[in-house]
């Protein structure tokens, strides 16, 4: 008769992170200071203001004269040919709570079959369950491309939140076609819940459904995530190690990466399918971290063992060497206190940008960029040095790249129209900017 076993949650604890520990694949973890090839000089050209805390912009797929710019406070705006249209493209401020500075609407992400659906998904702290997550799938009005319909409204998902920071928010469709969430691991500081390690929580995450087979969940599942088909019994004995490895008994099967503090932004590089994670660290280093584009996910980024490549709590000597390193890094002490990925440059307009990551800092206003040298190693170089405080960005179907700021604090007014308004910049080369234009503070 054949034996079977279901592993206890400690053995299980320990054969995830054995068969979970990724080694570095032979790169060096860049910091501020390196050279890009080329002369690389950028500004910030403002294309509209007056908004209220915006947070991210992103264009239906394929458009670029219409940039729908994400307000915190629950509205989402568009700026049309260069113009601030009146009314809103969707108002959820009845739904929206923004309690707490990292509360909110977070984004919205066009379908990819948008042209023929209408589809798109907004994410936002719910007022009515306490700031818990929620997706939730909109059409646009039958009669009005630029009015969403409200009527429509199915949620996709809701993701519980224990605090009111760390809840992470990005949407974004990869070139699969499946929905990518970014989920942080649920607030307070030091990861109390152990979320980043934790297989059974959707906390501290990357995560991935598919939004077009709406099953009881709400969404489906695609087959190839990491953690889709677990095996839940296995037997003892005539069994290989990698096949025990693979127990994971309790995982989600909607993660796709872990480790991850808050990752509230991240970005696919529209020509090779890289994914760039810019994940905000805890009190002394932020990361970036990297996923080619033929990985079949199961990355584990380290946290909450690990903030970039430094050990934590930061006054242990040594740690557990867990998770694949970032591809860069900067220090709170040097450069800033909050990553902001803004994205890869792929457009035809600025050439001396292509294929460039370009990242942004909350706290200093500082804007980075990030790529390969001859030698296959990343080179990470600071680039503009600003009086904002980038939120967000986006990127238009001509490939532009646009950065989001605003001007909300820590312990600021509740209400976030209260504070002076934000704006939408274009990122250019500094010898590309137009004469007469509004650029960044400096």
């Amino acid at each position: 008769m054949a034996r079977f076993f279901l592993p206890s949650k400690p053995l299980l604890l320990t054969m995830a992170m054995a068969f979970m520990v990724i080694v570095a694949r032979g790169e060096k973890t860049a910091r501020p200071g390196g050279d890009l090839p080329g002369e690389v000089a950028i500004d910030l050209v403002k294309v509209g203001d007056g908004f209220v805390d915006p947070m991210n912009v992103v264009s239906p797929p394929g458009e670029s004269d219409r940039l729908f710019v994400i307000e915190r406070w629950g509205v989402v705006r568009i700026i049309q040919d260069g113009e601030v249209l009146d009314e809103p493209f969707l108002d959820l401020r009845n739904d929206v709570v923004t309690a707490f500075l990292e509360q909110g609407l977070y984004d919205l992400a066009f379908h990819p079959n948008f042209q023929e659906n209408g589809l798109f998904y907004v994410h936002y702290a719910d007022r009515m369950r306490n700031g818990d997550s929620m997706i939730v799938e909109y059409k646009v009005s039958s009669d009005n491309p630029n009015r969403a319909d409200f009527q429509s409204a199915r949620p996709v998902l809701k993701i519980k939140q224990p605090w009111a920071n760390h809840n992470g928010g990005e949407l974004a469709f990869g070139p699969d076609g499946y929905l990518y969430i970014g989920s942080g691991d649920g607030g307070w500081e030091g990861d109390p819940l152990e979320a980043g390690q934790d297989l059974s929580t959707l906390l501290g995450k990357i995560l991935r459904i598919d939004v077009d087979k709406k099953g009881a969940r709400g969404y489906g599942i695609p087959r190839d995530n990491p953690f889709a088909e677990g095996l839940q019994r296995l037997r003892l004995f005539g069994v290989t190690e990698e096949q025990f490895s693979k127990i994971h008994t309790d995982a989600r099967p909607e993660i796709w990466a872990y480790g991850i503090r808050n990752p509230w932004k991240f970005q696919f590089d529209p020509q090779t399918g890289d994914l760039y994670i810019a994940d905000v660290g805890q009190n002394h280093w932020e990361e970036i971290n990297f996923q080619p584009a033929e990985s079949d996910g199961g990355e584990n980024y380290g946290w909450d063992f690990k903030m970039g490549t430094h050990v934590f709590p930061i006054e242990k000597e040594k740690g557990p060497d867990v998770g694949v390193p970032p591809i860069a890094e900067y220090s709170h002490v040097e450069s800033g206190i909050c990553v902001i990925g803004v994205g890869v440059y792929r457009g035809s307009r600025y050439r001396s940008l292509d294929g460039i990551y370009f990242a942004a800092d909350w706290g200093s206003g500082r804007i980075f960029g990030l790529t390969r040298n001859q030698d296959n190693q990343w080179v990470f170089q600071e680039l503009l040095d600003t009086e904002l405080h980038p939120t967000g960005a986006g990127q238009t179907g001509n490939g532009d790249l646009y950065v989001t700021t605003a001007h909300g604090k820590y312990g600021g007014p509740r209400n976030p129209s209260e504070n002076s308004g934000g704006a939408v910049w274009r990122l250019a080369p500094e010898s590309k900017v137009p004469k007469g234009a509004e650029t960044a503070p400096k």
